[in-house]
């Protein structure tokens, strides 16, 4: 059995390693050390929580351990795509370099550039940092990355994933030709086999573990999920990933939630928090100080749910987490295995939980062909729960009530038969064709017609009489002078019968009703009759 004393790895460097506790390298550290020790570029392949980040701090450092950083030019680079990634990286080193004086700079996002700036201009031996905070500081003038020795790019597939390949390959053109590169990767797609292929010279190829496998240490399973209604699926998925925590009990010790959304991430964990559970988001969107203490507190197991994008799904080195659950299914399959690769590490026993709904079969049946194996269904906790049966009779009950037809807000109208006993009721009294008018309808009162025409002013259209003498204007050296006020009702009673061209004795409807609204300049066709009645 081959231990780290065997990896001729430098005394004060595996010193530090003795303290840790470790002694037997794991499988990519006893094959990716002797060769990065020897100076030769090395492709890492592995799956994630096997110990990738030892496998090349370790030959870094006892590399290191020999010459002098110069202010702005760091001896060593070590990439990563999150601030999670360095963070842990620069943690490694922490650890493993107590005995040496060697100095490192943390460069990521989130943080002053004033404090970064002052790091540089000391002089590093190891620059650890993200591609964007990288290049900024490259571009205002601040870092030379000429002085490179050695450059490692860690979690390569995850850098293909988050756009970052177009600055790797600038930032690869500015460090010098002769660098030793390390690369690792969990996953080799054919973007990152050419990458490897134009920057790596001969590399030493460390495959411990066939690409994108989960390791054996995990049990998986997947419930599959469909919402009674459209309207209730979040919040049913919601209630089943609630039931799916209270159903691990005493096994859960702390546990990681992936969403595929930021909206989610933020959704489910106030969610959770709202029925008590102790959950807390962690996402790109927050603020990097937030994300530290997140993540500070659930190292310390001051925090039990960790709901996370996935940013968290690389670079989250807690050994103990007892449970992953993948609210929704990650559209990507090779995210599958590193989120999931974030419990059962080092040997110890993990669960994995995920739900599937319907639209996310084929994103799970490409996963499924990944890791070439079928993932064991689980029961629908919700399925068997009475919240449910009520839910679906809620429905139902909406079904029902839909198909009801709705009361329209027009004003309901009447039937054209209804309308036509109407006019022949209110016709009653009319004469009929070819009769003469009824005596007695002839003879009705004026004052019920003046209050009809003040009900409903009505436009008589009966044949026009021919104007007498009596209905014809009066001339002015006619009318009498009795005043003011009498004169003016003198002429408005004679502008009223000039303009109707009929008085109560000559015109109307032979009921005496006066004309109203109409003037000596109406045409003679408006007051044809429209009776039916007919002349004999």
């Amino acid at each position: 059995m081959t231990k780290f004393s065997d990896l001729n790895l430098n005394p004060k460097v595996l010193k530090a390693v003795e303290e840790t506790g470790y002694t037997v390298p794991t499988p990519i550290q006893q094959g990716a050390i002797p060769p990065a020790l020897a100076g030769r570029d090395v492709l890492g392949i592995a799956q994630t929580g096997t110990g990738k980040t030892a496998a090349f701090v370790l030959p870094m450092l006892s590399l290191l351990a020999r010459g002098r950083a110069r202010a702005r030019m760091p001896r060593s680079l070590v990439l990563c795509p999150t601030r999670e990634l360095a963070a842990q990286v620069a943690e490694n080193f922490d650890t493993y370099s107590t005995h040496l004086k060697l100095t490192k700079a943390l460069l990521i996002g989130g943080v002053s550039f004033k404090e970064q700036d002052k790091l540089i201009d000391k002089g590093v031996d190891v620059l650890i940092a993200t591609p964007g905070r990288l290049l900024d500081h490259f571009e205002r003038g601040k870092l030379l990355l000429t002085g490179v020795q050695i450059m490692v790019v860690d979690e390569a597939d995850r850098m293909l994933d988050m756009g970052f390949i177009p600055d790797i390959e600038r930032i690869f053109s500015l460090t010098p030709f002769t660098r030793q590169t390390l690369f690792f990767s969990a996953t080799m797609a054919s973007e990152i086999e050419r990458i490897t292929n134009t920057f790596l010279s001969s590399p030493e190829r460390v495959e411990v573990a066939r690409q994108a496998t989960a390791s054996e240490t995990i049990e998986q399973g997947v419930v599959v999920f469909k919402g009674s209604r459209r309207d209730r699926e979040a919040s049913e998925k919601r209630k089943v990933l609630r039931m799916m925590i209270d159903g691990e009990a005493e096994k859960l010790t702390n546990a990681i939630v992936f969403c595929n959304r930021k909206i989610d991430v933020d959704t489910v964990s106030k969610s959770l928090k709202k029925h008590g559970y102790d959950a807390a988001p962690i996402h790109g969107d927050l603020d990097q100080s937030q994300r530290t203490r997140t993540l500070d507190g659930f190292r310390a197991g001051e925090l039990r749910i960790l709901v996370a994008s996935d940013v968290a799904a690389r670079g989250l080195d807690v050994p103990a987490v007892s449970h992953v659950f993948n609210f929704d299914v990650p559209s990507h399959p090779e995210d599958y295995v590193h989120r999931i690769g974030r419990t059962g590490r080092a040997g110890r026993d993990g669960k994995a939980m995920m739900i599937c709904a319907p639209k996310d079969e084929k994103n799970m049946a490409a996963i499924e062909a990944l890791i070439q194996r079928e993932i064991p269904r689980l029961e629908n906790p919700l399925a068997s729960s009475h919240d449910t049966a009520d839910m679906r009779k809620d429905a139902e009950v909406d079904a029902s009530k839909a198909d009801t037809p709705k009361r329209s807000r027009s004003r309901s109208r009447k039937k054209p038969d209804t309308v036509a006993k109407e006019i022949d009721s209110t016709q009653t009294d009319a004469p009929v064709q070819g009769t003469q008018p009824d005596a007695q309808s002839a003879e009705r009162p004026a004052a019920t017609h003046k209050a009809a025409q003040a009900d409903e002013p009505r436009l008589d259209v009966s044949p026009r009489p021919t104007a007498t003498q009596d209905d014809a204007p009066q001339k002015p050296s006619q009318q009498t002078s009795q005043g003011d006020d009498q004169s003016q009702q003198d002429g408005r009673s004679g502008r009223s019968r000039s303009r109707g061209g009929r008085g109560r004795s000559g015109g109307g409807n032979g009921n005496g009703d006066k004309v109203v609204g109409m003037g000596d300049h109406m045409p003679s066709f408006i007051a044809l009759s429209f009776d039916d009645r007919r002349t004999g």
